[in-house]
């Protein structure tokens, strides 16, 4: 019978138990036993879940209390000296790399943190300097591993691969990726040989950085490497798992190394299937086939599917085939079982990582079935398939239908509109602001709960919100910032609180997905045309604007954000739905200014998140619609309005050309986590946008001090004209605590004054 495998399964739980218990950690409310503990039973649970799915390729060590790069760093002995001066503990030390540390042992920054791939899941950024040993140093992969074993499941162990650690790696030091190769071969064959000494049958490593452009020295680098650790394998079965795109640049050379088993995506892979039927398939290897979606939610067409994978066998026997996910489940929600916020009709079109366990059964069933078509598994998905229904707008595809080059063009040029605006804003140099949100206390949760649960009357909702406001903007003047924010208590989340405003998306109460660390989001799902039905943020900023003679910016997510962090549909094209919500928040930018808000911040935090792999496909399928897609949105304002922008945790370097064709006025980027790299390259292509790199990082507890502040800035002065420099954080304070983010805050404007008045 044909075999199913899933690549990874989500951490968190389906109730987030992993976030709280690691937070619970952090404030000290429960010991690294008792969280040890609680994680070993949660990976029991998932582990006999898969098994019970009739799962035959289970993974094991795909769990983690942060993330699975740090999990390898720690493992390969990758630790920084910074953290190891600390002396604590290996989960303390694990942690601070993820998050700093600031504390009776010392103080250390975080190690950078960058999106995975073209996913909205972060990874932490390796280093490796010349003091770095390459040397395996933990047991993480083989007690879990045993653990799985003791519970009666078999697993195969997932590591990441040492390619793809080397190109993800920052390097501190003269050494290169090349540097390191021979001991990470070292490492690697240790691993392997104590796997095969604990009975592991198979061990898939992940390298999905083959599915991006490779020139000639990088598949010397991955040839040599494979070579020196498949040798010594012994009588494990390695698994070459690649995922969120195809091979073709080194499929060859990937072909005759030997792998028992090569797992290749079909849903992202332009290429694969031709991969496939030109070049063939090695002789007795598995192919994990990657048809089942692990990035969005729709159920799978058992159809389009079963065509692919008939198609493949054509180059590989059917007995060899085994049906998997296209990559790890961890980007999509838990179970669909669970959820309460869509109603039947809605909720039977969608599969989550509990639900496409059975699609992969059902895959294999059919796949075994040489008249499948007849099959009542394959005739009830098909009806239901056909049963999606209609979710045009004639009226929404008619205004897309008639947009014109001047709907994307804002005039007067950027050099007119500056000088209209610092004339008009009266700003100091070096202008103060934040990203947008103010820390989520409990009081405005509990507030939030009170409403869903009725205890209160929407108008006292509205009340509370108007005083945590008000609050706000009084600390703000307090503290000195230049331009204000409102805070967005009244948000939940940035794309979710949109997308509730707006027609065409479904939202869901327990289909949360991890983004980074214990921070889940919930991304809502695109079912129709979208347009917006009423104003959604005019209220609650012109009363903060009216609170204050500072400037207070209207904050709204922009639309390729809202598309590339909620689930898409896919019956029609990525650029289409970001018109149509492009369109929507126009009218919210529209309705701002005429409110009397000056500057109005339009967050794209996600540009770079679905920018293709591949260098030759980022302008016909991406860029050249998601950067008119941002234009639409703020072409009609006045010269006088100030457009701000703001992007995160990503390597903007290669786009930032198309970034400054943005036309914003302001743009900020994270930076502090990235030894300011985004500074050179804003420098490289003359970059006209006034710009704001973070001065301090928000996904750290770590406060700042004033003169660590002064010398980022005095950094940044030496490329950036301070004329065009703005100073603020690295992204919203929305998940730092207040007794964190007031003296971070205050350091920052104190700083900010100490360097203006040199200048």
């Amino acid at each position: 019978m044909s075999k199913t495998a899933v690549t990874g399964f989500p951490r968190i739980g389906g109730q987030r138990e992993l976030k709280f218990w690691t937070e619970d950690y952090f404030r000290g409310k429960i010991s690294a036993e008792t969280l040890q503990e609680n994680a070993a039973g949660l990976r029991k649970k998932q582990w006999l879940l898969q098994q019970k799915s009739g799962i035959d390729f289970i993974p094991s060590n795909d769990f983690s209390f942060y993330d699975g790069v740090l999990d390898a760093a720690q493992l390969l002995g990758a630790v920084p000296g910074r953290y190891q001066k600390l002396n604590l503990s290996p989960l303390d030390t694990y942690f601070a790399m993820a998050r700093g540390y600031q504390g009776e042992k010392g103080d250390a920054k975080a190690l950078p943190m960058k999106k995975w791939f073209n996913t909205n899941y972060h990874h932490i950024v390796p280093l490796l300097d010349d003091e770095t040993q390459i040397r395996l140093n933990g047991s993480k992969p083989f007690d879990e591993y045993s653990e799985a074993k003791s519970a009666g499941v078999e697993t195969k162990p997932v590591l990441i691969g040492p390619f793809t650690f080397l190109k993800l790696a920052e390097y501190g030091g003269k050494k290169r990726a090349g540097d390191f190769a021979a001991d990470f071969v070292r490492a690697y064959r240790e691993i392997l040989a104590r796997f095969d000494r604990l009975g592991a049958r198979w061990v898939q490593i992940d390298e999905p950085e083959l599915v991006r452009d490779l020139g000639p020295e990088d598949v010397t680098l991955f040839v040599s490497l494979y070579r020196g650790l498949l040798s010594g394998k012994g009588n494990l079965k390695i698994l070459l798992q690649t995922y969120f795109g195809d091979i073709r640049d080194i499929y060859g050379e990937v072909a005759p190394l030997g792998f028992d088993g090569i797992g290749l995506d079909f849903v992202e892979g332009k290429k694969t299937r031709e991969l496939l039927s030109k070049n063939g398939f090695p002789s007795g290897a598995l192919l994990f086939a990657g048809v089942v979606n692990g990035k969005n939610v729709w159920r799978n067409s058992y159809e389009k599917t079963l065509g692919i994978l008939d198609e493949a066998a054509r180059s590989v026997p059917r007995a060899n085939i085994v049906v998997g996910t296209s990559c790890s489940l961890l980007h999509v929600p838990y179970t669909v079982a669970e959820e309460t916020g869509i109603d039947e009709d809605h909720k039977k079109h969608f599969a989550f990582a509990q639900e496409k366990l059975g699609e992969l059964r059902d895959l294999a069933a059919l796949l075994d079935d040489g008249n499948y078509r007849e099959n009542p598994l394959y005739r009830r998905n098909a009806e239901l398939i056909r049963a999606r229904a209609e979710t045009a707008d004639p009226e929404v595809r008619r205004r897309v239908a008639s947009l014109t080059d001047r709907d994307f063009t804002r005039l007067p040029a950027f050099g007119v509109r500056e000088k209209i605006q610092k004339q008009t804003l009266g700003l100091p140099l070096l202008p103060t602001t934040t990203i947008g949100s103010f820390p989520q206390t409990k009081e405005v949760k509990a507030l939030r709960a009170k409403l869903r649960k009725k205890e209160i009357t929407p108008e006292q909702y509205r009340e509370g919100i108007r005083e945590k406001i008000a609050s706000c903007i009084r600390l703000q003047e307090e503290i000195g910032l230049d331009v204000l924010v409102h805070g967005e208590f009244e948000r939940n989340d940035m794309v979710e609180y949109f997308g509730d405003h707006l027609s065409g998306f479904l939202f869901t109460k327990k289909a949360w997905v991890q983004s980074y660390g214990t921070r889940c989001v919930k991304p809502p799902i695109i079912w129709g045309d979208v347009k917006r039905t009423e104003p959604i943020t005019v209220e609650t900023s012109a009363y903060a604007q009216s609170l204050t003679k500072k400037p207070v910016k209207g904050m709204l997510t922009g639309p390729v954000t809202i598309l590339n962090w909620s689930f898409p549909r896919e019956d029609i094209s990525g650029r289409e739905t970001a018109l149509q919500i492009a369109l929507a928040i126009k009218a919210e930018v529209q309705d701002l200014e005429a409110a009397g808000l000056r500057v109005i911040q339009i967050d794209e935090p996600a540009l770079k998140e679905k920018l293709p792999l591949r260098r030759a496909d980022w302008h016909s399928d991406y860029l050249d619609w998601a950067i008119p897609t941002f234009r639409l949105v703020h072409s009609s304002v006045k010269p006088q309005t100030q457009i701000h922008t703001h992007m995160c945790y990503s390597e903007f370097g290669d786009i930032v050309e198309d970034i400054d064709n943005m036309d914003a006025d302001v743009i900020s980027f994270e930076a502090s986590r990235s030894n300011l790299e985004i500074v050179d390259d804003l420098n490289r292509v003359h970059f006209k946008t006034e710009v704001g790199p973070g001065v301090y990082d928000i996904h750290s507890p770590r406060i700042p001090g004033k003169d660590e502040i002064v010398g980022e800035i005095r950094s940044m002065l030496q490329k950036i004209p301070k004329e065009k420099l703005w100073i603020n954080p690295d992204c919203g304070l929305k998940t730092r605590r207040e007794e964190e983010a007031t003296p971070s805050l205050t350091n920052m404007v104190l700083a900010a004054e100490e360097v203006r008045g040199t200048l």
